[in-house]
This record gives structure tokens, C-alpha cells and sequence, in this order.
């Protein structure tokens, strides 16, 4: 007779995999929880310390950690010393394991949870039998995951036995998942000590969880990987594609910067104009009167729920996506009316959080740095030339500051205390920037008299600062440290500008 252990923390369609397996041909093999519930179902089952003749100890710490469990996994069938040391040792083969491990993840995503409850919550038998049974997978059937429930029913009704491709897939799925469990079990360890930042081994490992149509372009295959739905929320339209993520990250990021309503409208990944006022509607006025074309196709944001004067202004453009930490009833039912439309619940506040880290792809390997997400007090700026910006004008850079850390590089923005005016992204040096922030404001009918201007990174020459100073701008934000930082200064109180220095540059890629 063929032994099936089995023994499930999830006992989600478990009882339909038990039956099909004693219909096979199968004895089952059980611990605990999952041997009552086999019981209860009017199966017959036989604990696992019965098996082995060694009761469980240590608060179950120490159960199926035996040879007659892990030598019934291991010996092939088809080698005659294996067999004859099972038989010698009591050994009987074991032909299909099912296990599904301790929920350590949901546990220490708890609040409040215990070191003490997180340990407890390490399995070490579990993936000590899914290892043994994955690595003998030519004569062992193991499951990890009760999605694959219903492919070994089907095959063990028709067949008696599965495949050995189903075999080797399921295998495969054993070591992806015991992976993860690991690197799970390493991260919470590494952060409740203290660990660094950025530790010696970076292993992130991420669920599949949703198949593009395609990548950046239709030749590019390209899916989904980790828990991005735990941030976000599709209410409707499309799936998202893998452009609609890129640029969906890009405005959460960004909206994430303000704490009046406002409203970003992006388009790859760069802003193409962002308002903030007392209600949202207003905020789309000022936002949308920034680039009138560009947004075409955008990606919308807001930090307020979305109410029906601000969706009545959206519908009339066509758009990809919208994202807001909720919609008012009237409003989701207008904007559902654009079928393919994708309306997203914004779950996370601010993103990124403060301290995460973010990775990107390099050739052989991976760039981790933290995410661009530490606040920085105001108290580090530094008022540089011989004026001070005026109240009205400290509240313009402050708002250009926000918006020119989520541009592309070299980032220009212009901007006043509520609106921006022009938007300069990814040019190749930072007067053309200036240049073509001043041209798109312009060709908006948009005035940069008295505005402010802000920079990503410093003024290499004054030339920059020139040509927005020549386009109206009365004031400037910027990191510093330049080696001329000395003659932009001098070329700022020349023009009578006020300039402040951040300290901090925002570099984005």
C-alpha cells in the first residue's frame, strides 16, 4: 500500500485530496489537527508518531524529525542498497507528502507581534519533509500549495499516481517557496536585531502574483512579482499593464509628498502638472492648466477621496488610470462608464515607507539602495544669498521642492505656493532643463513672473539659474555644492533672486 503523509496549518479542499488519495490506493499519515479533521470526515488516518513509535515532545517542536519519515522521503526505489537499508531499518517508502508551513509571514505582519510568537511561528519539520520529498522527486509526489490540489486529484483518480511532470513542477514550486519562508524568517530577524540597512545577502523572494499582457513593449514578456495589491486596490477597468505600474508607482510616490488636497497628473513617469487647494476640483484646475495635452493618457493621483466634481473634470479627458484613497459613490459610477478606465484604491498613505529599500536590475546582479523617502527638516536649509525669500515665495519653493524630487533627471520645475507653471524632465544638461520648462510653460499661456524655480541636483554654472531668473523666476531651490557655487550665488544676487540650499540632492533615474 502507497503512505500519503499529510499535515496542513491551511486545511482549505484537504478533505477532497484525503479521499482522493484513499481512493488511490493511499494510507495517510497525519499529525495533530489535520488527523482529527481526516477523522472527523470518516477516514481512516494514522498519526505519524504511531509510525515512527516516537511520541511528539517539546510542544511539537519535535515530531516528524525522524529517519522513518525522512528515510521513507529520500531512498530511491530503484537502488538496491536504499532498499535494503529501508527494509533492514523499518523504513516503508512514502509516495506523497502534502504540507503547507507555519504562517510565519502573517504573523509577524501582525502589530504588536512578539519575538517570542515570531519564533514559534519558524517551521522546521515542514520544510525539512518538503525538501526531502522535492529532492526525490522522480518517486515522490509533494505539495506545497492547495492551488495544485485539484491537478493531483485528477491524476490520481485517472492515473493511481501523478505524473512525473506534475512531479518535477511541484518540486520546483517546493524549493521557490522554501526560499522565500527563509528569506521571510532572515529579513524579520535581520530588522528585529537591528541589522543594517543593507544586508550582506539581499534575497527578496516574490510571488508571481499577476501576468502582464507585456512589458514596456509588445516584443517583452513580463509579470507581476510580490505584494504590490497589499498597496493598491483595482475597483475597475483594464488590467494594468506593465507601464500603467511604472507610472501608478511614479503618482502614489509623488501625491504621497502633500498633505493639502491636491492633484498630480502624470505621464511616464514624470509630472505633468501638479495643483493643490481647499477642494479637489480646484486642484485639477490648477494641475491640468500646467500642460493641457501632455496628460492625454496620464495617470491621475489624489490624497482625497475622489468626489463627483472632480471625476465630472476627468471624464472629459481620456485617461489610464486613476488612483485615490477612495470614491465617492456618484463619482465611481460616472467614471465607470469608461470601460477600460482603471480606477485604483491607494491602501498606503505615503509611499515609499520611510526605510524601505528598492532595487533595479543591473547586468549580473542587482542596485539596492533605500528608497528616496527620509524627511528632511526644513531646519537643515540654508538661505544662501544676500535676500530672503519672501513668505509667499518660501511657500512656492516648498512646492516646487515636492514636485522636482519626483522628477526625472536634471529636474527643473517652476512653480508657485500652489500650482506648478513648467516642468523640465530628463534633458541632458540642467540649462536645457531650464530651457524647456520655460517653453511648456509657456506654450500653456502660463506667466513665470515672481514664480519659483527648484532643482533636483546644483547649478554646475550659473547659466541655469540665469535662464530662469531671464524667464521671471524670483527665487531658487537647490541642493548646492557645486565647485561654482560661488559665482550661482553671485549671479543670484546680481538678479536680486532669493536662493536657498537644501543640502540634499533628489537625483532620480
Amino acid at each position: 500500500m502507497k503512505t500519503a503523509l499529510i499535515s496542513v496549518s491551511d486545511k482549505t479542499g484537504v478533505l477532497d485530496l484525503g479521499r482522493a488519495a484513499v481512493a488511490a490506493g493511499f494510507q495517510i499519515l497525519s499529525t495533530g489537527g489535520t488527523a482529527r479533521a481526516f477523522r472527523e470526515a470518516g477516514l481512516s488516518v494514522r498519526e505519524v508518531s504511531d509510525y515512527t513509535g516516537f511520541s511528539e515532545m517539546m510542544d511539537g517542536r519535535v515530531k516528524t524529525l525522524h529517519p522513518k519519515i525522512h528515510g521513507g522521503l529520500l531512498h530511491l526505489r530503484d537502488h538496491p542498497e536504499h532498499v535494503r537499508q529501508a527494509k533492514e531499518h523499518g523504513i516503508a517508502p512514502i509516495d506523497l507528502v502534502v504540507v503547507n508551513l507555519y504562517p510565519f509571514e502573517a504573523t509577524v505582519a501582525r502589530p504588536g507581534c512578539a519575538r517570542e510568537e515570531a519564533i514559534e511561528q519558524i517551521d522546521i519539520g515542514g520544510p525539512a519533509m518538503l525538501r526531502s520529498a522535492a529532492k526525490n522527486a522522480r518517486s515522490v509526489t509533494v505539495i506545497v500549495d492547495p492551488a495544485d490540489y485539484p491537478v493531483v486529484i485528477a491524476e490520481l483518480k485517472a492515473k493511481g499516481d501523478t505524473t512525473r511532470e506534475t512531479r518535477r513542477r511541484l518540486a520546483q514550486k517546493v524549493f521557490a517557496t522554501t526560499a522565500r519562508y527563509d528569506s521571510a524568517i532572515a529579513a524579520y530577524l535581520a530588522e528585529a536585531e537591528g541589522g543594517a540597512a543593507l544586508p550582506e545577502v539581499y534575497a527578496p523572494q516574490l510571488r508571481k502574483i499577476q501576468a502582464l499582457r507585456y512589458g514596456e513593449n509588445p516584443h517583452q514578456q513580463a509579470a507581476l512579482y510580490g505584494d504590490f495589491f497589499r498597496h493598491f486596490e483595482q475597483l475597475h477597468g483594464k488590467e494594468l499593464s506593465y507601464n500603467n505600474l511604472l507610472d501608478l508607482a511614479a503618482a502614489a510616490e509623488l501625491i504621497g509628498e502633500f498633505d493639502e488636497p491636491a492633484v498630480a497628473i502624470l505621464k511616464h513617469n514624470n509630472p505633468c502638472g501638479v495643483g493643490q487647494a481647499a477642494a479637489l476640483a480646484e486642484a485639477w484646475d490648477l494641475a491640468f492648466a500646467t500642460d493641457r495635452q501632455a496628460p492625454f493618457g496620464g495617470v491621475i493621483a489624489v490624497n482625497r477621496p475622489l468626489d463627483l466634481g472632480l471625476a465630472e473634470k476627468i471624464a472629459e479627458i481620456f485617461s489610464e488610470v486613476i488612483i485615490a484613497p477612495a470614491f465617492a459613490p456618484d463619482a465611481r459610477a460616472l467614471l465607470e462608464k469608461k470601460k477600460t478606465l482603471r480606477l485604483m484604491i491607494q491602501k498606503t498613505a505615503k509611499l515609499p515607507p520611510a526605510g524601505s529599500l528598492e532595487a533595479r536590475s543591473c547586468p549580473g546582479g542587482l542596485l539596492v539602495q533605500q528608497a528616496d523617502a527620509v524627511p528632511q527638516p526644513e531646519t537643515e536649509w540654508k538661505i544662501v544669498t544676500k535676500r530672503a525669500p519672501t513668505a509667499d515665495e518660501m511657500r512656492a519653493l516648498r512646492f516646487g521642492w515636492r514636485v522636482v524630487k519626483r522628477v526625472k533627471s536634471n529636474a527643473i520645475v517652476f512653480a508657485r505656493s500652489d500650482r506648478t507653471l513648467g516642468v523640465g524632465a530628463g534633458q541632458m544638461s540642467r540649462v536645457d532643463a531650464a530651457r524647456l520648462a520655460v517653453w511648456k510653460a509657456r506654450e500653456a499661456g502660463l506667466s513665470l513672473d515672481g514664480c519659483a524655480v527648484a532643482s533636483d541636483a546644483f547649478f554646475p554654472f550659473p547659466d541655469g539659474l540665469l535662464a530662469a531668473a531671464d524667464a521671471g523666476a524670483k527665487a531658487a531651490i537647490q541642493p548646492g555644492g557645486s565647485v561654482k557655487d560661488a559665482e550661482v550665488i553671485a549671479a543670484a544676487d546680481a538678479r536680486d533672486l532669493a536662493m536657498v540650499f537644501t543640502g540634499r540632492r533628489h537625483f532620480r533615474h
